[in-house]
């Protein structure tokens, strides 16, 4: 009896101290004191980040930022977007310019250690590939040795590309620009012979060429870029809301919860939807925020595939693939991790 008072108070200690940590969370303390969360994105990079006629930020990635709004004041449209260049996106966020950074931003171990920022979860997993104008008869990133290729600074693409020709032995001419705006210009221009990115970004781009018909991107994907939301290191009960946010937009997938049935599905008898939907046990709690915080999230922007299919997918200009970015039931990498 007295072991098992013992334990019971134990653990009731534990919640109530993993509770306290979470609420105290200087960045989203910082957020609710201001009334909006601030996110870093990218500017202008079709179906993760654009403005539309109206000026209001749509895409992939803001969908995050959106259901994060949407977790901390139960309103999507209490956030505020800040296009960032590539060489300047974990420096904003290092400096405390925003609070997250869901904008294309590949995990790697020196950002991860050697910055003062932490990666989150991964929400799209990509690889790097090149584009060339159908004239130069190029059918293979292999027979691009002594070309000139376009790219942008402080991305990890400068560096893959020059693994890549290393690994090959052969010589090319990089031509790196300030930003990846610059670098497509410069590339459509003619200053260059080819244009290097993630391939996702590549079938974004190709859209606002002048032609985009007499352009191909090559088969060969060079790299890993596992992509996703970045937080400042140190406060762990604001990068735990980042992660489980983005696990809980894929749960919602993998246990058929849609943006038009989630209120139907809070009345499931099912055990494993009523604790991921709040109806049983305190897991929002537990990180200081209301227990029906995913049913507001997937009511908000639906499930992972929802938002993918409305942005990079079938329902998309870039018609992309889910290819790894499946779920792993149907031979995808996306996968979350329990909600209990």
């Amino acid at each position: 009896m007295k072991f098992t008072i013992v334990a019971a108070f134990i653990g009731l200690f534990a919640s109530m101290t993993e509770t306290a940590q979470a609420q105290s969370s200087p960045t989203l303390s910082k957020i609710r004191e201001r009334g909006y969360i601030i996110c870093g994105t990218s500017p202008g990079v079709a179906g993760f980040s654009i403005q539309d006629g109206a000026g209001r930020w749509n895409g992939f990635d803001i969908d995050i930022c959106r259901a994060l709004a949407v977790t901390i004041f139960n309103d999507q449209d209490k956030a505020k977007f800040v296009p960032l260049s590539s060489k300047d996106r974990l420096i904003a966020l290092q400096a405390g310019e925003i609070d997250v950074l869901p904008r294309t931003t590949t995990w790697t171990l020196s950002r991860n250690a050697g910055q003062g920022v932490t990666f989150t979860a991964v929400n799209y997993y990509d690889g790097q590939g090149f584009m060339v104008s159908k004239k130069l008869g190029v059918d293979s990133a292999a027979k691009l040795g002594g070309a000139s290729i376009c790219v942008a600074q402080g991305t990890t693409s400068e560096l893959n590309m020059a693994d890549y020709f290393r690994k090959l032995g052969q010589k090319y001419e990089p031509a790196a620009f300030g930003t990846s705006e610059e670098a497509l210009k410069a590339y459509e221009s003619g200053r260059c012979d080819a244009y290097t990115t993630d391939i996702s970004a590549l079938a974004a781009v190709k859209l606002k060429l002048a032609d985009p018909d007499t352009y191909v991107i090559l088969p060969e994907v060079i790299s890993k870029e596992p992509l996703g939301p970045w937080v400042r290191s140190g406060d762990d009960g604001w990068f735990n809301i980042v992660r489980w946010t983005v696990a809980a937009l894929v749960n919602a997938e993998e246990l058929g919860v849609t943006k038009a049935n989630v209120q139907e599905m809070v009345k499931s008898a099912n055990p494993e939807i009523k604790r991921f939907l709040g109806q049983d046990g305190k897991l929002g709690e537990a990180m200081g925020l209301t227990n029906d915080w995913v049913v507001r999230i997937v009511s908000t922007v639906g499930n992972y595939g929802e938002s993918f299919e409305r942005y990079l997918g079938s329902e998309s200009r870039l018609q992309l693939k889910r290819g790894p970015n499946a779920l792993w039931t149907n031979g995808g990498l996306q996968y979350s991790p329990p909600f209990r």
